[in-house]
């Protein structure tokens, strides 16, 4: 879980949001670590089937004429699946750890996923707790209250512990996100015990599917709402710069992290989401981990991870190692 750090000001980030063309998900799994200050259980894990998708076959005509013609068609798409496996087999996971990773091409539609454990969330929960908070005050037809958008504020860009935990009873803890992330379309995410909820249970997968709710049209969430998020996740703590924002083009990202060292273990849980923009497209990535010793070895795993999951869209070079580390607890 992350120390509360006084605000400053910050860059903006310049985004952009194109159409959800489709929500295909795609996830990456390999071995595991946590983060600190929430309360520490065992995640569960479980695996399934991965399937992919191909364009037609071209097709050739030949005219009486004994001229052949070729009639244009599309060239059979890439199958990400395939080729995420295999960038992920250039990234290190230290022994011991576990990585999983989805990535949905907001431009084409395209997605791929690899993996899918089950992991602790720590602050990567903050965006579903204000998202959450939103869609309650939607369907109660008001505006949040300024102390609402002051824990909010602290929540995402501070990762203020403290103001999560407020905002976690006001919108009834684990039952109250359970209930919208059912609409938001997550399966496979359980809110955390009594006051843990650091120790919801989710899925790269299930993640993606919450950053459509935030980055894309089709949402349960407005659009005043969807951009309150955004604008919080594009001005987040300099020391927390890290993450899936090592696969995007300089300052073109908005994201939330987490981390949580287990006290059961030892071990740390590293996590983040969010969209960034790469090559000129925008891409929405999830990436989760567990099992690692430390937070700098997680942070490492984390950013080579999203480094390779967005190459196989941008076929950038996968095997470059991520260089930007981060300090603290979260």
């Amino acid at each position: 879980m992350e120390s509360s750090r006084a605000s400053r000001r910050r860059r903006a980030r310049p985004s952009r949001r194109r159409p959800l063309l489709c929500t295909a998900l795609a996830a990456v799994a390999i071995a595991g670590g946590t983060a600190a200050g929430t309360v520490y259980v065992k995640a569960r894990a479980h695996t399934g089937p991965v399937s992919s998708a191909a364009s037609p076959p071209a097709s050739s005509s030949a005219p009486a004429g004994g001229e052949a013609s070729v009639e244009p068609v599309a060239e059979p798409s890439a199958d990400r699946e395939a080729l995420l496996a295999q960038a992920m087999e250039a990234v290190t996971v230290p022994s011991g750890a576990k990585v999983s990773t989805a990535v949905l091409d907001l431009d084409s539609g395209a997605s791929a996923r690899y993996g899918d454990a089950l992991f602790d969330t720590a602050s990567i929960v903050k965006v579903d707790i204000l998202a959450t908070l939103l869609l309650q005050a939607q369907d109660a037809g008001r505006h949040l209250t300024a102390a609402e958008k002051a824990y909010a504020t602290k929540m995402i860009e501070n990762s203020d512990n403290d103001s999560a935990t407020a905002l976690w009873h006001t919108i009834g803890t684990a039952d109250g996100l359970d209930a919208a992330n059912k609409r938001f379309g997550l399966t496979d995410t359980t809110g955390g015990e009594g006051e843990l909820w650091g120790l919801t249970q989710t899925t790269a997968a299930d993640q993606l599917v919450l950053l459509q709710q935030v980055f894309g049209d089709d949402s349960k969430l407005s659009e005043a709402s969807r951009a309150y998020v955004q604008g919080l996740m594009k001005t987040i703590e300099p020391d927390q710069d890290w993450g899936v924002s090592a696969a995007a083009d300089g300052s073109a990202w908005a994201l939330k992290n987490g981390w949580l060292a287990r006290s059961t273990t030892g071990l740390w849980d590293v996590n983040s989401i969010g969209r960034v923009t790469a090559g000129g497209d925008d891409y929405l990535v999830a990436v989760l981990s567990n099992g690692n010793a430390g937070q700098a070895t997680g942070i490492s795993l984390v950013e080579a991870a999203a480094k390779a999951t967005v190459s196989v869209f941008t076929g950038d070079d996968a095997t470059s190692s991520a260089s930007s580390t981060a300090s603290g607890q979260g």
